[in-house]
């Protein structure tokens, strides 16, 4: 009785977490689109000096939210497929939750924000210099090693899933579309324009993978 509770309970969160981010997606390319992301460390401060929530959704606030939202939705495919393919998808699991874990560590939108303020208050142009190169650090670290890691490890975590999808009952569409994604997602966004050029691409077919999983959680949050 627990372990059906706690399946609908899943199934529940993982639908509305998948509706949550057939929002938020659109939402973000909009906002990018309208706003690029500045280009030097300066125009970061300038950023957050002129509106601080700008300067946080301009340094990825929503893909915190994302990745958040994601973790519950491998939870869910987890409880969907663990019979069918148990430690591959213990395997995918580890590897999505390190790869976001690696991702929360590489994200100083916070940190970028407490710069801008000790920038704002510094009463020399040495002190000021010296806040502009830890802005500088900080961005140099938002897209190095650990963002990387993050969009590898869960590009594999994807792929492993929709071939645990492919080898299970349900639809074969939804592992193709989900390694689809996966293949996609496996270049990162920092590796020039082919990067950029595929995360774009794999936002596709990862929000039709997750409206194709909505009917499926529903289900199961129904048990």
């Amino acid at each position: 009785m627990d372990t059906h509770r706690d399946a609908g309970i899943m199934g529940k969160t993982a639908f509305f977490s998948s509706l949550a981010m057939l929002i938020l997606i659109p939402l973000q390319i909009v906002i990018f689109a309208i706003e690029q992301p500045p280009q030097t460390a300066e125009l970061w401060l300038a950023l957050f000096e002129k509106s601080w929530f700008l300067g946080l959704i301009e340094m990825d606030l929503l893909y915190i939210i994302d990745n958040s939202l994601v973790a519950l939705i491998y939870l869910a495919l987890y409880q969907l497929l663990k019979e069918q393919k148990r430690a591959l998808m213990q395997i995918a699991l580890l590897l999505g939750f390190l790869g976001i874990a690696a991702y929360y560590s590489s994200n100083p939108s916070f940190e970028l924000w407490e710069v801008q303020k000790q920038y704002a208050a510094a009463h020399t142009a040495e002190a000021q210099q010296g806040w502009l190169v830890i802005a500088d650090s900080l961005i140099l670290q938002w897209r190095g090693t650990a963002f990387n890691t993050y969009y590898i490890l869960n590009g594999i975590c994807l792929i492993m899933i929709s071939y645990a999808l492919l080898k299970s009952p349900y639809p074969r569409k939804i592992g193709i579309i989900g390694m689809i994604s996966g293949l996609l997602m496996s270049i990162p966004s920092t590796f020039g324009v082919i990067g950029v050029v595929f995360s774009l691409l794999s936002l596709i077919p990862w929000m039709v993978f997750l409206a194709l999983l909505l009917p499926h959680f529903r289900r199961m949050g129904a048990n």
